[in-house]
């Protein structure tokens, strides 16, 4: 029955109509025989594809005297990548049931390696962006396809392993990436963090053709409407958010509009997929509170997580001096920390409540930023080291848990576009977290310098200004000295207050588990969570 075509979604058949044996549960619900092989090969695509959101970032100033750019419009590289990937992520449950996952997965890896090999060769700033967008649409199934498979070809009590194998590669691309990419860029050549991508590509294709079985295709309606309203708002969100911090935010004109275009566009899909017969995402899975109140979880962690990758590097580099390398190693910390406690603690995961793990994975993330909090200027990198290590052990026991909660209630052929919704709303997360984090620190660094300005008298320099033009170009080195002290406490400040605000994030968010439920028995299928008219 491979690639046959069968009913869709919501009609009528001997599913809906006989109750299905409880034993369903215990067998997944993608049999592969090498599920081992598979899986590898599957994290790898998906780490491939996580690497290149972040490995491109220390690149940039390589790529501007390479490709002939400015400053402002070098960053589109990076743009255009997460554009093109948020606008193609509410595809993925579509073309899964339009073509199956086996050739969506091989076509999208490799669609994602010829675009790298395009991307190293560029040689304007025009191509670089045009081979970046078709490196976003391909990579943007990689994360959502990867997770569906792990999945679906795992029992439920095999799914808290699985998932935290998944959560170790959500992860590892986000901090390896800055290493890699600085250590290929200063040992070779910036092209190198997309010729990377080759080989891997390359084995990861053949492994799926020769690992991954055909999946049945399902004959459903696509929603253009709504796809173009959501990827219209999308767009225009992540736009506002990237451009605003050059663009003096809503003082221009450009950014205001991206505003506009993104609330009218959001709320014309709501209505929109309320309405239709056929919406772009089913209406069964918003049914589910799980998923619901997942989603919310996911934009959290997203802006949670990712923010403090963005503020990290410039804080240990700007404040403590560190080399891009070492500022680098000192993130890997977080890694090593959800590592280890998968190690230790994953074999309990499955006797546990997962709303008590996810509890104390954001309290434990709550308190690593509290630590955080407690930083100075001048310190060892213990406390550095420490505070990632808790932090790496809290998002290991929150992604977790909040994907074994998402998915327990929903069929297997919604998984997904759950999925696809899933990472679309982490992605959304990590940008506004990284708008908003840049925002406040930009103005508190103003704020605080003024203040500590207003406080510096006379009597606490190190020269006499009454008699500051003696002293010539040493009265005037000390001064830079005094200004540069106070730039650095204000920094500082302002890294902290940002701390203490994802810090409470997380503790006001812990209130939500209670309306989550545990499912007891085998999730229902898609035509049980129809509506009923």
């Amino acid at each position: 029955m491979s690639g046959a075509v069968v009913p869709s979604r919501g009609g009528p058949g001997p599913a809906a109509a006989s109750p299905r044996p409880r034993a369903a549960a215990e067998v997944p619900a993608l049999v592969v025989p090498h599920r081992g092989l598979l899986m590898a090969t599957v994290m790898a695509a998906m780490i491939m594809q996580m690497l290149d959101t972040t490995i491109a970032n220390v690149a940039l100033p390589h790529m501007q005297a390479a490709l002939g750019a400015t400053q402002d419009t070098v960053t589109w590289v990076l743009t255009s990548y997460v554009l093109a990937s948020a606008v193609m992520l509410p595809m993925a449950g579509w073309l899964v049931d339009r073509i199956g996952i086996k050739w969506l997965l091989i076509g999208s890896v490799v669609l994602f390696t010829v675009a790298s090999v395009l991307c190293g060769l560029s040689q304007n700033l025009s191509q670089i962006v045009i081979f970046r967008v078709f490196q976003g649409m391909a990579g943007a199934f990689l994360a959502p396809l990867a997770q569906t498979v792990m999945l679906n070809t795992h029992t439920a009590a095999e799914r808290p392993r699985v998932m935290g194998v998944f959560t170790q590669g959500i992860m590892l691309g986000p901090i390896a990436g800055p290493v890699l990419g600085g250590y290929l860029t200063e040992n070779f050549d910036w092209r190198w963090v997309f010729f990377v991508n080759v080989p891997i590509g390359i084995a990861c294709v053949f492994a799926l053709l020769a690992l991954m079985p055909s999946t049945p295709r399902v004959k459903r309606p696509f929603d253009l409407f709504g796809w173009l309203l959501i990827a219209t708002a999308v767009s225009a969100l992540q736009l506002m958010l990237d451009r605003g911090p050059t663009k003096d935010w809503f003082g221009s004109l450009e950014i205001a509009f991206y505003a506009a275009l993104s609330i009218s566009t959001f709320w014309m899909f709501a209505v929109h997929s309320i309405t239709t017969k056929h919406p772009l995402f089913p209406a069964a899975m918003f049914a589910d509170r799980n998923l619901v109140a997942g989603l919310f979880y996911m934009f959290l962690i997203g802006m949670v997580m990712f923010s403090v990758m963005a503020l990290m590097p410039v804080m240990l580099q700007g404040i403590y001096g560190y080399p891009a390398i070492d500022s680098g190693w000192l993130l890997t910390p977080r890694g090593f920390g959800m590592l280890l406690s998968m190690m230790v603690f994953g074999r309990f995961i499955p006797r546990i409540d997962p709303r008590i793990m996810l509890g104390l994975g954001l309290a434990l993330t709550a308190f690593s930023l509290y630590l955080m909090t407690g930083w100075a200027p001048d310190m060892p990198r213990e406390p550095i080291i420490i505070s990632g290590f808790i932090q790496g052990i809290g998002l290991s026991f929150t992604f977790v848990p909040l994907n074994l909660i998402m998915f327990a209630t929903i069929p297997p052929d919604l998984r997904t576009d759950g999925s696809s919704l899933g990472n679309l709303m982490r992605n959304m997360g990590s940008s506004t977290g990284i708008a908003i984090a840049t925002v406040l620190l930009s103005r508190n660094i103003q704020i605080n310098h003024a203040e500590l300005g207003a406080n510096i008298t006379r009597f606490g320099l190190p020269v006499d200004l009454d008699r500051i033009g003696a002293y010539g170009e040493y009265g005037e080195a000390a001064l830079r000295v005094v200004d540069a002290m106070v730039n650095k406490q204000a920094a500082m400040i302002a890294y902290l207050d940002d701390y203490w605000l994802m810090s409470i994030a997380c503790v006001v968010a812990i209130p939500l588990l209670l309306i989550l439920k545990v499912s007891k028995g085998p999730p229902p299928s898609a035509e049980e969570m129809q509506p009923s008219h």
